[in-house]
């Protein structure tokens, strides 16, 4: 830190999902941030005060304090290292192109640009998902590269952003995790949380390897929840059960918990996906085989989803689905973003497009990225639209908005009262009581 200064001035490096959220929400809590983005396109936006994603109430947040002068962005890592005493590493790490396992190229750009720009005491903080063993590596890197030596400390903070609500999930998490290597770091680090701490968020405080470990074990757990109610959706659908009303009763035991029990369609996204797959090649690597066998299940159970509802497209259209006009609703990952990466709604909207289906997407958000991502689809402005004169209509991604939809309405503009809920959230009673054929996934 500047000596003598009670308040940090921050840098955020990365300016995606996560880095801008972060950038906004540090600025909200009061601090001067420096957002760095080596994409001029995206700093000349977020200078604007506008984001290049949907994420609620952003772009208003991003507005108010570029407007104060709190909150910046440049393309200059060297304005970065005069500016911050803490530094904010939020990178992304997809999947690689070549295997399952992270890409942490871009991470690893920024720590050999950054690096010997390091010439005072500073803090730098991971909030990227990655492999565990990777802030070692990066804490090494940096003492050999920054002219400030050991003066340059590592620690690390995992990310627990949920798309659609990443502004609250910045300003009162559920948690703060914190890898730290002295008393320093994690002094500085419950300084710049001091707001939320004060309202009662827990903090753990951990090692460098604990914490990166706790973002991917989190997922994991996750998707392995997620897959395991889909594999009993399955049993379900053979025995005639429902894995809905199962889901509440399971639910209800504290053990369980009813989160994260709903079958259907499976995740998606840019990150549980990927993060599971890497976990999996890491756990490889080490040789917890068990793990990576675990892992790789979940995800292949996860991928099949896809393929059983377009089988079940095909199912209520008779057995064919060529020249069939199927209305297909959704096309995010997921309700409340526009992203549209590793989306199950439109890897099903393609599945029936190549099969010969004529399929329309109407989705409230993510039309110009699923557009962009998938240009032989067609797409509708509304519901109606999507629905008119369809044989079939498929809901995949559940925003809210289509859990209010007129069934009866909706009724009158389709070529057939057929539908199939891909996400388990529509009232079947509602849609049966007005004519439709209804099917779930594993409802009996």
């Amino acid at each position: 830190m500047r000596d003598g200064l009670e308040t940090p001035r921050i840098t955020v490096i990365g300016t995606g999902h996560l880095g801008a959220c972060q950038a906004a929400g540090l600025a909200e809590m009061g601090f001067e941030v420096l957002g760095v983005d080596n994409d001029a396109g995206k700093v000349a936006s977020l200078s604007r005060g506008r984001a290049q994603f949907y994420e609620p109430g952003l772009d208003a947040l991003l507005r108010r304090h570029v407007g104060t002068g709190r909150l910046r962005f440049t393309a200059s890592l060297a304005a970065a290292a005069e500016f911050g005493d803490v530094h904010f590493l939020c990178l992304g790490t997809p999947q690689r192109a070549d295997c399952e396992a992270a890409d942490l190229s871009q991470l690893h750009q920024v720590v050999e640009g950054l690096g010997p720009l390091l010439r005072r005491q500073c803090l730098v903080v991971g909030r990227s998902t990655v492999p565990v063993g990777t802030a070692a590596d990066i804490a090494r890197r940096l003492t050999e590269l920054a002219p400030a030596g050991l003066d340059v400390e590592v620690a690390w903070n995992p990310e627990f952003l949920r798309e659609g609500s990443a502004l609250s999930d910045v300003l009162r998490p559920d948690r703060i995790v914190v890898g730290v290597q002295d008393s320093a770091a994690e002094k500085a680090l419950r300084q710049i949380y001091a707001h939320p701490l004060a309202a009662g968020v827990p903090l753990v405080v951990t090692d460098l390897a604990t914490a990166e470990l706790v973002k991917v074990a989190a997922n994991a757990f996750l998707a392995t929840k997620l897959s395991f109610i889909n594999a009993i959706a399955d049993l379900c659908s053979t025995v005639g059960g429902d894995v809905v009303s199962l889901s509440d009763a399971i639910g209800h035991d504290a053990r369980i918990g009813r989160s994260h029990l709903d079958a259907g369609l499976g995740f998606g996204g840019g990150c549980l996906p990927k993060d599971v797959r890497g976990f999996a090649v890491r756990a490889g690597e080490l040789g917890v085989d068990k793990m990576s066998a675990l892992l790789g299940l979940v995800d292949d159970i996860n991928s099949e989803r896809r393929e059983l509802l377009v089988e079940l497209a095909v199912q209520e259209c008779c057995g064919e689905v060529v020249g069939k006009a199927i209305c297909v609703l959704g096309a995010a990952f997921k309700p409340g973003s526009d992203d549209v990466r590793d989306s199950p709604a439109l890897a099903v909207a393609s599945r029936l497009h190549r099969r010969g289906a004529r399929v329309r997407v109407f989705d409230p958000r993510a039309k110009v990225k699923a557009a962009a991502e998938c240009p032989e689809l067609e797409y509708a402005d509304s519901v109606g639209q999507a629905a008119q004169d369809a044989d079939l209509v498929m809901h995949l991604t559940d925003w809210p908005e289509f859990g209010a939809i007129d069934a009866e309405r909706l009724g009158a503009q389709v070529a057939r009262r057929r539908i199939v809920d891909g996400r388990n959230s529509l009232d079947r009673d509602v849609w049966r009581a007005a004519g439709w054929t209804y099917v779930g996934v594993g409802r009996g």
